[in-house]
């Protein structure tokens, strides 16, 4: 919970313009466990290592919330918004 570092797993137009490891805010202890690993975009620690962004096809998902993490998150928002 609160501030946490991502790891990028691999590149994604998500995460384009953001430092190498950006961090973002979490809120809660949840997280789940993704049948396909190549789906996981992001991961990070908090006491284990967990998944913390996911994509398949055209489907994103985070754990975090980009809308409480300042300058990263409103740059992953900008980003979300010019997916085609």
């Amino acid at each position: 919970m609160g501030w946490n570092e991502l790891r990028l797993n691999r590149p994604s137009p998500l995460f384009e313009r953001l430092d190498p490891n950006p961090s973002f805010y979490f809120v809660h202890s949840f997280r789940f466990e993704p049948t396909d690993p190549e789906s996981v975009l992001a991961s990070c620690d908090y006491g284990e290592t967990f998944c913390a962004c996911v994509q398949r096809d055209q489907v994103y998902g985070v754990q975090f919330h980009p809308e409480k993490s300042q300058r990263d998150g409103l740059a992953l928002l900008a980003n979300f918004c010019r997916l085609n």
